[in-house]
């Protein structure tokens, strides 16, 4: 059989028929291979050069590798994250016409690093716990997806810190199925490979003296469990709310939060009966919030502030007409932000009197009134909307506000 490259993008062919395809991929010469860290693996994985990309290569049979090919791009359509998959090489002899096993080839995700190569740095435990929030985050988006990873593990998972979000990614899908709709008990299969696999390898590095000494590897097995537990009954619950009561969906987002978990995209569909609302949460890094308020207002806040800010643009962008985050003709999240500010933001924070906001600075200010709006519409068990909650705070919360801070007239 002659060498045959089956691949998504008709340019890679030519990138990859300069590699040596006729060297099993354990003998590759130094000058075709990139030197990046990689996780431990049942086959032979190799770095390498096509053009100027940086691409994976591993050596399996035919019918996996096909297999895997497709369960990546499946994984691709559904929005998942996971690396690419490019070109499956079959038909491979080495020169003395000896056949040699298939490759599939993946795009290396450019700055990001196996889990496997970030807990064997001297990391803060802080940081680690992080690290396994983003993977609950990944299986728990697999799973939504109908997809059984079947090998989860710090060997085949990235880590990527994107625009200050804590990420992770799937490597390896060789063992992974796709369904329509995954069952508790597969679920509750593939949570428990995740616990059993991550601890076996925390296990290791604890031998090698490569892990923290505060890092309990069976603990951090487990905890993997208990976060996507969490997250799962958070995203799952079918929530429908009636008019009126839009403080229904913070109270979901401050669970969230009470979770670990920040809510760093949010949709919310109209119904007949209500308003649906989907949740897809993000690990984010500290600033996080602070550079995409800046970025998309010109506000320059604490990251508290700039988290409560945000969260109340994006609950206001998806009840304006021009808000389509899927279609590209549909105004910018920048232009809406403008209009926010410009609409929202300045109005509400113009409406308290100068007199009466004492050193508070424009975002405190907005910020102490969207908890207050927070606070009377759970009272009233309705919105209360927000020029009720400004007077209401004008009325009784400042003055008393303002007597606490003022010394007493001396006698």
């Amino acid at each position: 059989m002659s060498l045959q490259i089956s691949a998504t993008n008709p340019e890679h062919p030519a990138l990859l028929l300069a590699l040596p395809w006729d060297t099993p991929l354990e003998e590759w010469p130094e000058e075709y291979l990139v030197p990046l860290p990689r996780g431990i693996s049942r086959h032979v994985v190799r770095y390498a050069h096509a053009g100027d990309e940086v691409i994976a290569v591993k050596e399996l049979a035919e019918r996996p590798a096909v297999r895997e090919y497709g369960l990546l791009r499946d994984l691709d359509r559904l929005g998942i994250p996971a690396v690419d998959a490019l070109a499956v090489v079959t038909g491979r002899t080495d020169r003395s016409g000896a056949p040699l096993e298939p490759v599939l080839i993946t795009r290396h995700l450019r700055g990001s690093m196996p889990y496997r190569s970030m807990f064997e740095t001297t990391m803060r435990p802080a940081t680690m716990h992080r690290l396994m929030d983003a993977l609950a985050v990944l299986l728990v988006r697999l799973h939504l997806a109908g997809f059984a990873w079947g090998d989860c593990s710090l060997s085949n998972t990235l880590f990527r810190r994107d625009a200050g979000a804590f990420a992770a990614y799937l490597v390896d899908a060789e063992t992974g199925e796709l369904h329509p709709r995954l069952s508790p008990g597969q679920r509750d299969y593939d949570l428990d490979l995740a616990r059993v696999n991550i601890s076996g390898e925390l296990l290791d590095l604890e031998a090698s003296g490569a892990l923290h000494p505060s890092v309990d590897p069976v603990e951090f097995g487990h905890e993997i469990c208990t976060r996507y537990q969490g997250l799962w009954r958070e995203l799952t619950r079918t929530s429908v709310y009636p008019a009126g009561k839009y403080h229904y969906i913070e109270r979901r987002i401050r669970r969230l939060n009470d979770l670990g978990f920040d809510v760093a995209e949010m949709q919310i569909e109209h119904s007949s009966t209500g308003d649906t609302v989907t949740f897809v949460p993000k690990v984010v890094d500290a600033g996080h919030h602070q550079r995409q308020l800046l970025r998309l207002t010109g506000l320059d806040t604490e990251e508290n502030q700039a988290r409560r800010l945000l969260s109340d643009l994006e609950s206001w962008m998806a009840t304006q007409d021009d808000y389509a985050p899927d279609d590209p003709l549909a105004a910018r999240p920048e232009v809406l932000a403008h209009r926010w500010v410009r609409d929202v933001f300045r109005p509400t924070v113009r409406a308290v009197p100068p007199e009466l906001r004492g050193t508070m600075d424009p975002a405190e200010i907005y910020h102490q009134l969207l908890e207050h709006r927070w606070y009377l519409s759970e009272r009233a068990q309705h919105d209360i909307g927000l020029d009720t909650a400004v007077q209401d705070y004008i009325e009784n919360v400042l003055p008393r506000a303002r007597a606490t801070l003022e010394p007493a007239e001396p006698e």
